[in-house]
C-alpha cells in the first residue's frame, strides 16, 4: 500500500492516507514507483481537493526522512517529513533531527532504578545551564523528588 500525506497551506500534515500500490503511473503500478507524481494528482483527484498538496510517505522510512504523521511538518526544499519542534530552543543537527541546546545526560540510572528524564523549557529559559530535570522509577512520594541535570550529576532540588 503507498501512504500519501494532506499537507494545509503551511505544509503541515493534516491527513495521512492509504493508496492501492495497483493505482497506474505513467511509469507503472504506483507500487513499484514511489514518489510517483501521478500517486499526488490521484489522491487530489479522488479526494477532489484539486488545491491541495499530496505527498507520498515511507512507511518504512524508505524516503522523506520518516512516515509522516498529522501536526508533522514537509520541508519542501528539503524534500523530507520532520516532527515539529519540540521547544524553542531545540535546533535541528545535521541529520534534521531535534536537538536540545544541552546535551542528554549520561547517566540514566542507578542502583535498582531508572531516572524519568524530560526537558524543562522554563528552566532552560532561566539559566542556559540547565534544563534536563528527571525523577527516580522508584520514588512512591506522593510528590516525587526532581532532580536537575548539572552536565556530570543529578542533584536533587
Amino acid at each position: 500500500m503507498a501512504h500519501f500525506a494532506e499537507l494545509d497551506s503551511n505544509n503541515i500534515v493534516t491527513n495521512v492516507t492509504v493508496v492501492s500500490n495497483d493505482v497506474e503511473t505513467a511509469a507503472g503500478p504506483l507500487g513499484d514507483n514511489d514518489m510517483h507524481v501521478d500517486g499526488e494528482t490521484w489522491c487530489k483527484n479522488f479526494f477532489k481537493k484539486p488545491d491541495t498538496e499530496f505527498k507520498q510517505t515511507s512507511y518504512n522510512h524508505n524516503f522523506r526522512k520518516m512516515y509522516a504523521g498529522i501536526g508533522y511538518i514537509y520541508n519542501a526544499s528539503k524534500d523530507k517529513f520532520l516532527i515539529p519542534q519540540p521547544y524553542a530552543s531545540w535546533a535541528l543537527d545535521g541529520s534534521d533531527d531535534w536537538q536540545a541546546p544541552i546535551t542528554y545526560p549520561s547517566v540514566t540510572s542507578g542502583s535498582g532504578f531508572t531516572y524519568f528524564i524530560g526537558w524543562n523549557e522554563t528552566k532552560y529559559n532561566a539559566d542556559n545551564d540547565t534544563g534536563w530535570e528527571a525523577t527516580k522509577s522508584n520514588d512512591d512520594a506522593e510528590t516525587p523528588t526532581k532532580y536537575n541535570w548539572n552536565g556530570s550529576a543529578w542533584v536533587s532540588e
